[in-house]
């Protein structure tokens, strides 16, 4: 686990500007949890059972004089076998747990279909929705078969699934919810609305923790989430709702302009539907409109907390429909996470499990693995400041030369493979003597995932009301980072490449 995830009762905070680790990195990848995958035997005999049940005509019955360029029915039972045995064939490197029934595509020869996966040496725990257009073609003697595959969501009205819908083909059901699965499904429509309190009765008799202030703001992501989580701990140890302010400030380690940046959303890098399926929060904003509108009429009452010495355990029977711990300007001793050290330390835990990233940004991420078919070794190339700083990494510009990379990877990786390169470097024609060699990629090769073509684009504008939302330093590099992790070998930069120590000199761990 990353240092943030280790408490510590000293007041100052180490941080760094690394991708933090959420809920879903310290998962098992269990695959009792997926259930069994469904091979090319599996669909066969499927078909088979469909032929004998007669669901399926038997091919020396029927006449398909004339029938060539009919259009393709995309319900029949047989386009859907010859549509899941073709993907299972063509994705060699990935598990299928479940497939949609098809529907129509853009013309009479296409149809779309949806599946979850995952790839055959993934190591996150984690579900994946793909779906496909297909161009299917009859030949004479009536045989149906698959003429291409589209690209990685190319088949977008298989997108929707029906709540509750029975239909398609899994070997062992998951469940009747991804709820109920316990893994982020990347892929699936997101629905990141905003909750709100059904009625005036159900407001008053809510009982809610708020945090105002502090000096949290605008500092790095590690130390954003280890103060929330905080928030979040102490409100499920109450057992009240957490009143959170979903506007973000994105530290300038992050920003091309140097500069900490305001108006950037929880939304943006974490996954909000989760958190609101699985705890109890509300927005501060739509708070503050329901408790001005009913709290003098309906005598609601406010606890105000300034003291951090007045524990999480002090405030277990306090009674008031509202608890806002107050932060004052002094740092480090208005920072959140102080609220839970000390003695509080042993009793209000961190719901990691809450927290996982951007489904959105996931989905970006399964797109680029999809793009080399997740088949492909990786390789986290660490240079920026630290190779220009020899005092604290002397070796570190040699060690990430390509010279010194292309005699590190000869025995990691073989010749002619994908290799993704995450790196910092901003120049990545630097890497170019690795191409005689590698099929080498980067981030910037998918840029039109994000681009103001695409769908991401498209649906962050949206959630923004209407403002576009700008790819920033920090989606880049949790992009990025993500991708590495989902190569088949990953090479990192500390351990793998260099002497040096990945904080500098002289703290390597023994």
């Amino acid at each position: 686990m990353t240092s943030f995830l280790t408490s510590t009762s000293n007041a100052t905070f180490v941080s760094d500007s690394t991708v933090v680790k959420t809920g879903e990195d310290f998962m098992v990848a269990n695959e009792t949890v997926y259930g069994s995958s469904i091979n090319a035997s599996d669909v066969s005999s499927t078909f088979t059972l469909a032929v004998n049940e007669g669901e399926v005509e038997e091919k020396e019955e029927r006449d398909c004089s004339g029938e060539v360029d009919k259009a393709v029915d995309c319900t029949d039972p047989e386009v859907f076998h010859v549509m899941m045995a073709a993907a299972i064939d063509q994705f060699k490197d990935i598990h299928f747990y479940r497939f949609g029934k098809p529907v129509r595509g853009i013309n009479d020869s296409s149809c779309h279909m949806a599946w979850r996966f995952r790839p055959k040496e993934g190591k996150t725990a984690a579900l994946y929705k793909d779906y496909r257009s297909f161009v299917i073609s009859r030949s004479k003697n009536c045989t149906l078969s698959v003429v291409s595959i589209g690209d990685y969501h190319s088949g977008g009205n298989a997108r929707k699934r029906k709540k509750h819908r029975k239909d398609g083909f899994e070997k062992t059901p998951m469940g009747d919810d991804d709820k109920n699965i316990g893994v982020q499904v990347v892929g699936e429509t997101v629905n990141d609305s905003l909750p709100v309190v059904e009625s005036e009765k159900s407001f008053d008799q809510g009982k809610y923790l708020l945090y105002n202030g502090g000096g949290d703001r605008c500092k790095s992501m590690d130390h954003y989430l280890w103060s929330f989580m905080c928030a979040l701990g102490e409100a499920q140890y109450l057992n009240r709702t957490l009143v959170m302010d979903l506007s973000i400030c994105l530290s300038s380690v992050y920003t091309k302009s140097g500069r900490d940046e305001e108006g950037k959303d929880f939304r943006f890098y974490f996954d909000f539907e989760h958190l609101k399926e699985s705890a109890s929060v509300l927005d501060q904003g739509q708070f503050w409109v329901d408790w001005n509108k009913w709290h003098q009429k309906d005598g609601l009452s406010i606890s105000l907390v300034d003291d951090l010495r007045i524990t999480p355990m002090k405030l277990a029977g306090v009674k008031d429909t509202l608890i806002m711990r107050k932060f004052g300007s002094v740092e480090p001793d208005n920072y959140w996470y102080r609220v839970c050290e000390g003695e509080a330390e042993s009793v209000v835990q961190r719901p990691w499990h809450l927290i996982w990233k951007s489904k959105r940004l996931m989905d970006i991420v399964s797109a680029i693995a999809a793009k080399m078919n997740w088949d492909f070794d990786s390789v986290h190339v660490v240079r920026g400041e630290k190779a220009r700083n020899q005092e604290q990494w002397p070796n570190l510009a040699t060690d990430t030369s390509p010279d010194a990379l292309l005699s590190s990877l000869q025995d990691k990786v073989d010749d002619g493979r994908n290799l993704y390169i995450a790196t910092d470097e901003p120049d990545v024609s630097f890497f170019d003597p690795l191409k005689d060699k590698y099929s080498t990629h980067f981030l910037d090769e998918y840029s039109s995932l994000w681009d103001e073509t695409s769908e991401w684009y498209s649906e962050m504008k949206k959630l923004n009301n209407g403002v576009a939302v700008e790819f920033d330093g920090y989606m880049r590099a949790s992009v990025d980072t993500e991708v590495f992790l989902r190569g088949k070998k990953q090479i990192e930069t500390f351990n793998d490449l260099t002497r040096d120590c990945k904080d500098g000199i002289n703290t390597c761990s023994s």
